[in-house]
């Protein structure tokens, strides 16, 4: 029987445009043609799940869009990479939702997002999804982001920890969490500014341009000290520092050397690769290995979803 991953969050279109460097507050700056992708946290994991797994996985959504042509463009592309979309729904009086992006010469990105029809996610949704409609069957695997309404990721939680389904939240973008939540968490994905946000002052306490090595090693403190609030695992990842992890375990990795062309949807590469070696079998520090080399792949590539790799390229960069 095949194992269901099920990934809950949002369904945007990016729009992205190019700049030499990123608008201080009150500066203009002139930017390249306007480029429109598919994207949306929320999608771009389950594409890069559904990319990345292997053919005994299932990967299903469950977001919302508007009645737009913006949501058919990313159901057509979740359609393409293998996403069942039965849990896919329409808002008949939203939006959808929308990121603007824009990307400096150095492959670095600034965001600002517009929740639209992602709002409209409801528990009676997550009801709904966990009752194993679409897909085949109850999930064996969940994975959401914060994206969508903050008591939804909470109703989410819950339900997982009474059904025994493995939770994996990506805080992205970060909000500080309720108490109640943490314990549900299976496996907790950040990068070093989350990780600060939710409380880990060590993930900021090293300057992001400084030696790779002290960033991991003051990203190993942060990692256990959201670790010791009851998550299983939680993970740091650092950008071209690498990614650290603490928990039922507890190490760090290098980053793969490539070049970087964009960095939208490289965290989103890294979280829906995870959890695909995940339901695969594979264990922790497998995983994070395996999402690392997602990541790294995603970054030489423009755009969140278009740029996500394959299996088969992810385990090529894993060759000796």
């Amino acid at each position: 029987m095949k194992r269901v991953v099920l990934v809950v969050g949002s369904l945007n279109v990016d729009l992205v445009v190019r700049v030499a460097s990123h608008p201080r507050p009150g500066e203009t700056v002139a930017g390249g043609d306007l480029a429109r992708f598919p994207g949306g946290k929320g999608a771009n994991q389950a594409a890069a799940a559904a990319l990345a797994s292997g053919t005994d996985v299932v990967v299903r959504m469950l977001g919302r869009h508007g009645p737009d042509a913006d949501g058919a463009l990313v159901r057509a592309a979740l359609h393409e990479r293998g996403v069942d979309l039965e849990s896919v729904h329409t808002t008949l009086d939203a939006p959808t939702g929308v990121a603007l992006i824009t990307v400096d010469d150095e492959g670095q990105n600034a965001i600002v997002v517009s929740g639209g029809a992602n709002h409209a996610l409801s528990a009676a949704d997550v009801d709904a999804a966990l009752r194993g409609g679409g897909g085949g069957g109850v999930p064996s695997l969940v994975l959401t982001q914060l994206e969508t309404p903050l008591v939804v990721v909470a109703h989410l939680a819950a339900r997982c920890a009474l059904e025994h389904v493995p939770f994996v939240l990506n805080a992205a973008p970060p909000l500080p969490l309720p108490d109640g939540l943490w314990s549900s968490i299976d496996t907790l994905i950040v990068n070093e500014h989350e990780a600060a946000v939710l409380g880990a002052s060590a993930a900021s306490s090293v300057a992001p341009g400084a030696d790779r090595r002290a960033r991991r090693v003051a990203a190993l403190d942060a990692a256990d000290t959201l670790a010791a609030r009851g998550v299983g695992t939680v993970i740091i990842t650092l950008g071209e520092a690498g990614v650290v992890w603490a928990g039922a375990s507890r190490g760090e990795r290098e980053a793969f050397q490539v070049d970087v062309r964009d960095t939208t949807g490289a965290g989103d590469a890294f979280c829906g690769a995870f959890v695909a070696a995940r339901a695969t079998g594979a264990d922790v520090e497998t995983a994070i290995a395996f999402a690392a080399a997602a990541g790294a792949l995603a970054v030489g590539r423009e755009g969140a979803i278009p740029s996500l790799p394959s299996r088969a390229e992810i385990e090529a960069l894993l060759s000796p």
